[in-house]
């Protein structure tokens, strides 16, 4: 159960009373602590983890996250070849871009990173995705490195219900087998790393306050469903080894599995993204415990009636299925509503107060939590960093170096 402290309103209130508003920070107490509770899930287990940037896109505080953590970090986990490419600029090495793409501008990036002895390896699923990188490996005499991705949705007792992310449609040992037959055919590509991502149990929380029992039905399915995953896991992998496939990387996990995930005997890594922002989806995981560290702040313009304040700005709603889970998450001051009707507006967010809230007045902040991690960036050119009583400096977001990859 991740948690706020109450009293962090008037510190960050203090910092910021002379900054223009809205503004994004970060807390790099907090942010070092979830590197640091990240690196110990993983203690005893020998598994390294990939870092990833769909949930900071931001390259300085990517690059703090493999200062403060150490040599148990290797790797990054990327979300576009155009960001692998851009990463690559900035130093970094030993990237797995987890999407595939087809686009020939896409194509051309990374034949040129496997020129330049980039360590580059591009998700694929399909006999399709494989001719593709294979002509044009071939064509420039270099070899692609292709990441297969395993379905990991879970089928309650083999049925057609699907539990689960709609990703990779290789799901059964066969249908990888195929896939890395088809590979061993092709010059310019080669399947040199495998990706088994448990979306349904990484991103599902099943500690929210007030609804035990949804919480114990999501808690069982989670269960159930990690030991089916586990072994056809396994069994793929296995199955690949046998055939004759070399696998440097068995990736799975996320931020939300990573206890489970460090017990599967056959992964080599886990990947963690959201961890380290723990924005407002992360909040309530049983087995894993984060501390929110990633803030807006919108300022108070109105007070349209008592026991209420209207906020300017705050709209920035999260991708995903609609619901209001999707919605910024007024953190502080503690116990902030939002309006049912209105929501958080793109130009005002109203909110109900609390009976024990602080004085609010015009022109003092109220501080979210943006539902998904890294997508906050994609609203603001740049992140205050503060520590205790004082802000450090200022880095750039992705946006801020001009940069939008999807």
């Amino acid at each position: 159960m991740s948690k706020i402290d109450r009293n962090d309103f008037f510190r960050y209130k203090n910092l910021f009373k002379n900054e223009r508003m809205p503004l994004a920070f970060v807390d790099l107490e907090k942010f070092d602590s979830n590197v640091r509770y990240v690196s110990s899930t993983q203690q005893d287990t020998g598994k390294t983890i990939r870092v990833g940037t769909k949930s900071i896109r931001c390259v300085e505080l990517t690059q703090r996250v493999f200062l403060k953590g150490g040599p148990v970090y290797k790797g990054i986990l990327g979300f576009t070849m155009e960001e692998a490419a851009f990463l690559a600029s900035k130093g970094f090495d030993d990237i797995i871009v987890a999407y595939p793409t087809v686009h020939p501008a896409d194509i051309s990036l990374f034949v040129k990173l496997a020129k330049e002895k980039k360590r580059v390896s591009l998700v694929i699923d399909a006999v399709e995705h494989l001719q593709i990188l294979s002509a044009a490996g071939e064509k420039a005499g270099v070899m692609l490195s292709a990441c297969m991705e395993v379905d990991m949705a879970y089928h309650p007792l083999k049925s057609s219900l699907h539990l689960g992310i709609r990703r990779s449609p290789i799901r059964t040992i066969a249908q990888a087998l195929d896939l890395a037959r088809a590979s061993l055919k092709l010059k310019g590509v080669k399947i040199d790393s495998l990706m088994g991502y448990e979306g349904h149990i990484a991103g599902l929380k099943d500690a929210v306050p007030g609804k035990w029992l949804m919480n114990a039905l999501l808690f069982l399915l989670k269960r159930v469903s990690m030991k089916e995953l586990t072994l056809r896991r396994d069994g793929i992998v296995q199955a690949l080894q046998k055939e004759g496939l070399k696998l440097n990387v068995i990736n799975g996990g996320g931020s939300g599995s990573l206890i489970h995930s460090g017990k599967d005997p056959e992964l080599t890594e886990v990947t963690a993204g959201s961890a380290f922002y723990c924005s407002g989806l992360f909040h309530h995981f049983r087995d894993v415990e984060f501390m929110p560290s990633a803030f807006f702040a919108v300022q108070v313009v109105r007070k349209p009636t008592p026991g209420m304040v209207t906020c300017l700005g705050g709209g920035y709603v999260a991708s995903g299925a609609i619901g209001l889970d999707r919605l910024p998450l007024p953190v502080l001051p503690a116990g902030l509503k939002l309006l049912p009707l209105e929501g958080a507006g793109e130009v005002q967010t109203p909110l109900v107060i609390p009976s024990d809230c602080p004085p609010l007045n015009l022109g003092d902040p109220v501080f979210f939590q943006h539902a998904k991690a890294g997508e906050l960036c994609e609203r603001f050119d740049e992140l205050y960093l503060v520590e205790g009583e004082r802000i450090v400096k200022k880095v750039k977001t992705y946006r801020g170096e001009g940069k939008s990859f999807l």
